[in-house]
Parts: C-alpha cells; structure tokens; sequence
C-alpha cells in the first residue's frame, strides 16, 4: 500500500466530469493519497470586497473548467461498473482563508427572499484551525466543521457533464456529515472508477442555503480508497460519525427524501434482519431525514441512522 501526493496544478485540475478524461494518476486498492485543494472558484487567493478579481488559476477552458475546481481523476486499479468505490476521509484541514457569498443571481430561494438582483453580499472569513474557528470581517465566528463538498466517479453517459448537480455516481453532494473519520461509499459507473475531489468547505448548514458554504481551498484531504463488491449501491451511503447516511436526490424534496429512505430501510433490514415492513416501522423512529441542500439544480436530503438508535431484537418474518 502506498501513499500518493496531488498539488493543485493545471494539469491536474478540471471543472466537469466525464468518462473521457484521462486519469492523472492510477493507484491500487488500498492506497492512499494526499491532496492539497483550491477553492471551488479556483481562487489562488480570496475574493477581494473592493471588486477588484483575485488570482486565479489560469489558463481554463470556458467549457471544461467551467465547473468547481476538481483535482483528478484517479484510476483505481480492478475498479468496474457494479462495484462501490469505498473512500475513508482520514484528514481534512482548511487553509487560513474562505468565503460565502448570498444573493445577487436567479434562483427559486433568492428571487423568494428577495436577493436576487443587484449585487451579492460577500462574508470573507479568516479560519483558525488551531481554536476550529472563522471569522468573518464583521467579528462574527462560527465553529468549524471542514469536509468535502464534492466527491465523485466519472458517469457513465458520454459528453462532459456539469459539476453543479449530484447524482448517482456522486459530485456535488454537499453533506456536512462527511467529515474526517467518515467513510463514504459511491456506485462505480465505469472501468477504473476516475475519482475527482474538490468544493472544499469549512463548515456548512443542512440545505447550503445561499448556494455556497464557507469556500476554502484545503491544505490537507487524505484519503485512502478500496474496493467493494457485497454492497449493490444505487446511490452513495456513507459511515460517519454521526452514524449510518443514506442519500437521495431529485427534482423535488419529496423524490429526494424517498431515495434516502429507501435506502435506509434496506440498510435496516439488512442489517438486523427484519423484514421491510419491519424496517421502515424501525425507521420510523430512529432514523433523521435532513435536507442536505436545496441549491445544486436537483435538490438532496439524507437519512440518518444514528450510532446505537436501535438495538437487541431477533429477526421474524412479516
């Protein structure tokens, strides 16, 4: 098993995910890699409250860069469709600076609240690591809960497809529950898998909803990755410290929220043996549905199962 290490670099950053795009690096089963990221905005250095542009990475192709700034992707060796690629989060620290912007663009949320027109408001927030705390311009701090907004496998349709939306094979999940400790599992979609990262945030509240967290690009993302065949995934589920996550996401919060569901009642009843109607009775009572985010063109929510929430019992039959 070794350990591999990604810089930022052109030539090893894209905007969109496609099945077409060359690995930048092929690693086994087992191995782990160290990456140091950008911010989604591929931003060398934060956004500037005189208008004025910051540094950015050039040069990028108004297509193929157009999306959040991903590093990869990786080639897993042995990885096919059918599979789930397992990724442990064994480290994730910010660097010093990130920021969130609200209002000042089209979207169902901002022309409700009123803050769709004219400028966006800009929070630029200095992040110490040390106290696990930001801080923005006006003395405001809040706790810091650093994870990665997007993580995800190539499609498996052809074309370039955007960063923006989640889906099946992952992306642009955006759930706070996928901290340092976390293991999330996503459905390989093609041969060697093509993992890319990136969209790193310092902490974020469930729906994401101004559209963006605290941006920031990281330091450290060390992951280590496997390969598992016993799981049937549809969609991505994850163990987290919060507990078991199951994750669904559609065109409305309704569809969302029964992808997650049915999920996690085959979790359920899997794992304690019960039958269906048995398991979604348990969850009933056990499991949290959340709104993951309501801002990434289709919406997200995620049940969780929490550590314990149920416990003893014998398996029977409906």
């Amino acid at each position: 098993m070794a350990t591999h290490s990604i810089e930022p670099t052109r030539a090893h950053l894209h905007g969109h995910f496609s099945a077409a795009l060359p690995p930048i690096l092929t690693i086994e089963p087992g191995d782990t890699v160290r990456f140091r990221t950008l911010d989604a905005g591929w931003r060398l250095e934060p956004p500037r409250l005189d208008g004025s542009s910051p540094r950015m990475l050039e040069p990028r192709d108004d297509k193929l860069d157009a999306g959040h700034a991903l590093c990869g992707p990786l080639a897993i060796r042995g990885a096919r469709p059918g599979m789930a690629l397992e990724i442990r989060m064994d480290a994730i620290e910010p660097e010093a600076w990130g920021w969130t912007r609200s209002g000042g663009w089209k979207s169902p949320i901002n022309d409700r609240l009123g803050v769709a027109d004219g400028a966006g408001h800009w929070l630029i927030w200095t992040i110490d690591a040390a106290r696990k705390v930001a801080r923005d311009q006006h003395g405001h701090e809040v706790s810091l809960r650093p994870f990665m907004g997007v993580m995800g496998l190539a499609p498996a349709e052809r074309g370039v497809h955007s960063t923006i939306p989640p889906r099946a094979s992952g992306g642009n999940i955006d759930c706070k529950e996928l901290v340092a400790g976390s293991t999330l599992f996503l459905p390989i979609a093609v041969n060697d898998a093509l993992f890319s990262v990136g969209d790193g945030h310092a902490t974020q509240g469930d729906g994401e909803v101004s559209g963006l967290a605290i941006e920031c690009p990281m330091r450290r993302v060390e992951l280590t990755f496997a390969l598992r065949d016993d799981l049937g995934l549809r969609l991505p589920m994850a163990e987290t410290p919060a507990g078991t996550v199951t994750l669904g996401f559609g065109a409305t919060l309704d569809d969302a929220a029964g992808d997650a569901l049915d999920a996690m009642v085959h979790v359920i009843g899997a794992r304690f043996g019960v039958s269906r109607k048995d398991a979604l009775a348990l969850a009933s009572v056990a499991v949290d549905l959340r709104v993951t985010q309501v801002v990434n063109q289709v919406v997200g929510v995620h049940a969780v199962l929490p550590p314990d929430a149920i416990r003893g019992g014998a398996p029977r039959r409906a």
